[in-house]
């Protein structure tokens, strides 16, 4: 497209509108699976490092769901910046058509496989560990297709430029989550399997609402007829073009992780346990560079649809100048009360002082690097760069995270234990955060085409 916009496509008032409810719904997502972490440690360790393992697994399927809705975005984002409505709607059908699909396909193989999986990823854990495991993984997997579907509608009020809408479902979500886990852990006794209940519950009513809320006749992607279902190879194959690759990276990234898992159950119930609590608070810090990478690929997707490439550039920056900002006064904060936070979980002292260790060394990389690594590889994928980041990313991750971490951690290596599978996914931030730099400092994403 060659008309170029003379004023700038975002106000900052229009930036604070889409950022500020994305932070908050990225913190009430977050504490959907910190909810069931936390409830069932009354239940013990055993629960806590079931209910951690399959999350590691149920992330994994999640960021396949959200990369199929970046693709679907970055489409739905350029044809609104051409002011295309009735392609941009085709295209949001396309995308809920073909997330429902996927998400289905994998919640019948992970309910037929489920045991296979665990015992094939973790097969040296404790009996009542793969108890538990066993337990929540039944039920969170029937919640797959629910949740793709609102991650797809969420993908697609932000696409529009309203955060609001998916801010306030995820409040929802959270209020039915803890409600149905209090009823059913504490009420019942269920442990492990109420909190999959829990999570299944609330993914349905998310669903149910965000599918509601798209017909909404006001709205530029107002979608009211979904049958009969009719699959657009064309758009389907410029979604995939960026979901493909977005999921490869993003899926990989998480079997990485789980492989990397694997290696630390080997180190005990403790360093599993410190593993995950130490996770869950990390995430806090994650969370406004998550969000602002979520409106990355609405502004500058709608920046490239309108051939605005250098208004990409600069909202980039600024942008990433508030990552730096908000996370870095949360990795000081953290760094400095790493200790009493840890002390709040159900933790063996020996578990609370490898999770306190691992929190400092996070905050101290997360200050400089995170940023770089996460939240900037966003604007080459709203450009259509996904194929480059989706390569970078594959080769840090099995050349760093995976292959430091064994030499890092295993007592054959360095025998840092849980502190060297940390170190070793700083490596792997420090590489990809310099090759995303120079990628989007020479600037060959600018020339890339969509649609």
């Amino acid at each position: 497209m060659e008309a170029r916009a003379q004023s700038p496509l975002f106000s900052r008032q229009a930036l604070v509108r889409l950022i500020l409810p994305l932070v908050i719904e990225q913190f009430l997502l977050m504490t959907v699976g910190m909810a069931d972490t936390v409830m069932v440690t009354n239940t013990g360790q055993a629960a806590v490092s079931g209910v951690s393992l399959v999350d590691g697994i149920n992330l994994l399927l999640i960021q396949v769901f959200a990369a199929l809705s970046t693709g679907g975005a970055v489409v739905v984002s350029q044809y609104l910046g051409r002011r295309e409505t009735e392609q941009a709607r085709t295209a949001a059908r396309q995308l809920l058509y073909t997330t429902i699909a996927v998400s289905t396909l994998l919640m019948v193989l992970a309910l037929v496989f489920r045991q296979h999986v665990l015992s094939l990823l973790f097969g040296n854990i404790e009996p009542d560990v793969m108890d538990s495991a066993l337990e929540y993984f039944l039920a969170t997997a029937l919640a797959y297709p629910f949740m793709a579907i609102y991650n797809a509608g969420a993908a697609l009020f932000r696409s529009m430029g309203n955060s609001r809408i998916s801010m306030l479902n995820s409040l929802v979500v959270n209020i039915v989550n803890i409600t149905v886990n209090a009823i059913l852990i504490y009420g019942f006794g269920m442990g492990a399997l109420g909190a999959g209940i829990g999570t299944l519950v609330s993914r349905i009513t998310a669903a149910v609402i965000i599918l509601s809320l798209l017909r909404h006749p006001n709205l530029p992607l107002c979608l009211r007829g979904f049958f009969p279902i009719h699959f657009r190879r064309d758009m389907v194959g410029r979604i995939l073009s960026i979901g493909i690759p977005n999921g490869l990276e993003n899926g990989l990234f998480q079997v990485g992780k789980l492989v990397v898992l694997s290696l630390i159950t080997s180190f005990g119930t403790d360093a599993v346990a410190a593993n995950a609590i130490a996770n869950s608070i990390a995430g806090v810090v994650n969370v406004p560079g998550q969000a602002i990478g979520l409106a990355i690929i609405t502004v500058v997707g709608q920046c490239m649809g309108a051939g605005e490439s250098e208004q990409a550039v600069r909202y980039t920056r600024k942008l990433l100048s508030v990552v730096y900002l908000s996370m870095g006064t949360l990795s000081v904060l953290l760094f400095l009360t790493a200790g009493p936070l840890c002390s709040l979980f159900n933790l063996s002292p020996a578990a609370a002082d490898m999770a306190e260790e691992v929190l400092r060394w996070f905050c101290v990389f997360t200050l400089f690097v995170w940023p770089l690594s996460f939240t900037l590889p966003n604007t080459l994928r709203a450009s259509g760069d996904a194929v480059f980041t989706m390569g970078v990313s594959m080769a840090s991750m099995f050349l760093c995270r995976i292959a430091a971490s064994y030499l890092l951690a295993s007592p054959w290596g360095f025998g840092l234990g849980l502190l060297g599978v940390w170190l070793a996914m700083f490596l792997d931030w420090v590489v990809r955060a310099s090759v995303f730099t120079i990628r989007f400092l020479r600037g060959r994403w600018k020339s890339l085409r969509v649609i």
